[in-house]
Order: C-alpha cells, then sequence, then structure tokens
C-alpha cells in the first residue's frame, strides 16, 4: 500500500496581474521547494516603476535573493550583495527594486526579510498577529556619502498548522487611491478582506486566496489597475493527497492489488484509461457511466464511478494534461475538459502518488498514430517531472 508520511505540508499559492495596459509584470515572483532539504523559499520583488525595465530589475533582484537562499548565504550578505548591485533613482532617491524573502524549513522555522514592501501579515487563529523584528541598517557602498542607508526588517518565526503568511506588493495596497470610499488607498483593509476570506472558507487553499486579493485590488481600481499587483501566500496545513492510476499492471495477477490500492486511499482519487477504469469496476464491483455532457472535440468524455473522483480516458487525455502543464500559468482555470478538470485537481493537491501500469497497449505501438501520442511511461515520467519542477509538488511514481 502506499504510505503516508508527511504529518503537515506547507503550500505556497501566488497571483499576479499587470498595470492596466502593460504586456508585462514589474513585479517578480519566484519559488523553490528542495525535496532533499525539505525547504520552501519565496521571493517577491517589485521594480521601480512598470513595464520590461521594472520587470528587468524585480527579477535580477529576486534571481539573486533565491539563489542565495538556497545556498543558505547569511542574511546580511544576501541584503547587501542585493543594495549594492542595485542603484538608487537619481531623481527620487529610492531603491530600484523591494524584495520580500520567505524561507520556511519543514518544522514550520522561518526566516523573514522585507524591504520596502508592504508588511508581510501572519494570519493566525482568524487574527492578525504583528511579527517581532530586528532593524538591520545596511550603507550602501555605491553611494558617495554616509547618508545612503537602508533599513532591511529581518524576523524569525516557528509556524503552527492552519497559519497562513500572505505577502505582496504596493499594487494591493495602493489600489483603489482616489476612489471616494478609499481616498488613500486599500491600506489595511486587506487586512479585513482577508480575516473575512478565511472565516468564509477555513480551507481556502493558498493559491485560491493569492487569487482572490489581487482580483479583488483590480475591482479597487474599477479592473484597470493603476501598478502591477502581486501576491504570494504561505499556507501550513494538513497535506492534501491526489492518486492518478493509469494503466493495466504488468500481469493481471496484480490486478486485485491495483484495484486495492484505489480502494483503500486515502485522499482524492483519478483513474485514466478505459482498460484500467474496467479492472477497477470488475475488482471492486462498481458500475462505471459514461457522463455524455463532458463531450470536447478531441478528446473522449469522462465517467463516473462510486467512489472515484475523476474517471477519463488514458494516454490521450494525460498527453493533453502534459500540454496545460508544459504552458505558462494559465488565467483561465474555468475551461472545460476532463484534462482541464485533472489539471484543476492538480493544483489543489500537495502530494501525488502516480500509479503507472506496466502493460504494452498494443495501439499506443501503431505507427499510424500522431507522434504525440507516446508510450503511457514516457508521459508519467513527464508529468512528474513537471509537477515536481515548475509546480513544486511532492511526487511518488510507482510502476506496477
Amino acid at each position: 500500500m502506499l504510505q503516508v508520511t508527511n504529518k503537515f505540508y506547507i503550500e505556497v499559492g501566488s497571483f499576479q496581474h499587470n498595470k492596466h495596459g502593460n504586456i508585462v509584470c514589474g513585479d517578480s515572483v519566484l519559488m523553490h521547494k528542495s525535496i532533499k532539504e525539505n525547504r520552501t523559499i519565496a521571493v517577491l520583488s517589485d521594480g521601480l516603476g512598470s513595464g520590461v525595465k521594472a520587470n528587468v530589475l524585480s527579477t535580477m533582484t529576486a534571481s539573486m535573493a533565491l539563489n542565495f537562499r538556497k545556498r543558505r548565504e547569511p542574511i546580511t550578505r544576501t541584503a547587501k550583495t542585493i543594495m549594492d548591485t542595485l542603484p538608487v533613482d537619481s531623481i527620487r532617491n529610492i531603491s530600484y527594486s523591494t524584495f520580500t524573502i520567505v524561507d520556511v524549513e519543514s518544522d514550520g522555522n522561518g526566516k523573514i526579510v522585507e524591504y520596502d514592501n508592504p508588511e508581510l501579515i501572519l494570519v493566525r487563529d482568524n487574527k492578525i498577529i504583528k511579527l517581532p523584528a530586528e532593524n538591520l541598517i545596511i550603507q550602501s557602498k555605491l553611494s558617495s556619502t554616509n547618508s545612503d542607508t537602508r533599513t532591511i526588517k529581518l524576523s524569525n518565526i516557528l509556524l503552527q498548522k492552519e497559519d497562513r503568511l500572505v505577502f505582496f506588493s504596493d499594487g494591493v495596497t495602493q489600489s483603489g487611491i482616489g476612489n471616494r470610499n478609499m481616498p488613500f488607498g486599500w491600506g489595511d483593509g486587506v487586512n479585513e478582506f482577508i480575516l473575512e476570506t478565511v472565516k468564509e472558507k477555513i480551507d481556502i487553499s493558498a493559491r485560491e486566496l493569492s487569487r482572490k486579493i489581487v482580483k479583488q485590488a483590480d475591482l479597487n481600481d474599477i479592473l484597470r489597475p493603476k501598478d502591477d499587483t502581486s501576491c504570494v501566500v504561505f499556507y501550513v496545513r494538513e497535506p492534501r493527497r491526489l492518486l492518478i492510476c493509469t494503466g493495466p499492471p504488468f500481469t493481471e495477477t496484480k490486478d486485485k492489488y491495483l484495484a486495492e490500492i484505489i480502494r483503500d486511499y486515502k485522499g482524492k482519487k483519478i483513474v485514466c484509461g478505459g482498460t484500467t477504469s474496467k479492472i477497477v469496476s470488475r475488482e471492486l464491483g462498481l458500475e462505471i457511466i459514461i457522463d455524455l455532457n463532458d463531450v470536447i472535440a478531441g478528446l473522449p468524455p469522462s465517467s463516473k464511478m462510486e467512489g472515484i473522483d475523476l474517471v477519463t480516458e488514458g494516454i490521450i487525455t494525460l498527453g493533453s494534461l502534459a500540454s496545460i502543464l508544459e504552458e505558462d500559468f494559465p488565467k483561465n482555470l474555468d475551461q472545460k475538459g476532463p484534462h482541464w478538470d485533472m489539471y484543476r485537481m492538480i493544483l489543489d493537491a500537495d502530494i501525488i502518488d502516480i500509479v503507472a501500469g506496466t502493460k504494452i497497449n498494443i495501439a499506443h505501438q501503431d505507427p499510424s498514430l500522431p507522434v504525440e501520442l507516446e508510450i503511457r511511461r514516457n508521459v508519467v515520467k513527464k508529468l512528474a517531472s513537471l509537477l515536481e519542477e515548475k509546480y513544486m509538488k511532492t511526487v511518488k511514481l510507482k510502476f506496477i
């Protein structure tokens, strides 16, 4: 059977929206999950102004910050190197880029570095908790005077289960500025919005919460954002598990074993493949009902089976899912089709167990089929790689 080892999980989600009329975002968000070290790092940087120049500056800042933290460089050296690399605007006398760095170990111990972004928020027991911080004064070596000093805020924290860390660019706090109901911008109103949102849906994911915050900031600006808007959320909770089974086992004697894995799994379940679903139906005595309302051009419809969250066709649907995962993160998550149903379930999962049968399907070796119709093993390995490297999921792959 599949073993459950994780006591709690640290989910990270982000969402961004460009300033109205811009094709690139001046904010940069970079995230990294180290499976070996059980660490999760996220960096948010806001480049001065907007557009391409701001994007270049914020990307450079975020990249330096992330790489320094991955190597566990001292916080002081990390901050000073970034400060010395980025010049100060000669007219406004402010830094070309801001940053927030959050580095959390698997046991909940975290380090937070903040420079000129809105103050990070800790949500605990549906309350906003102010983090005690140490101010670090850094003198820029690029300055010809002793007056160019910058203040970095350093915080240490021990996160508890159900804690959330929320941080964002000033596009959030300054949204709505000049409006009748918020002449000075959203400001502390974002705190109340976060608490109300969490209260309405206590288990809201980090991805969905960050999306809601940015979407509300857009509404504050009447859907014409005056600045780039970004938000990142850390959420400490029980891991959400997802099982994806595809393909029959190498020998028929393992059919019962496959069915038992699916039956006993604690989490959501997806079965991919006509032969696989027939095995599950036969071994567990479950009826397969084809959903004719889920017909999408180019893809076979999904089916329904009691106790299984999603039943789909196999290799074609998995190939379409891989195409979605390879593209940039889609803004529209409401698209139809079994591959999109799988994508949404994957986004909400933390630990993904993939069980792949190794029996060769004669149909997949047909030379008349398109090149992109790869054999199952290659598609599954591609999915696992994308989920680990791009989506920071914990993936456990098992061949039977």
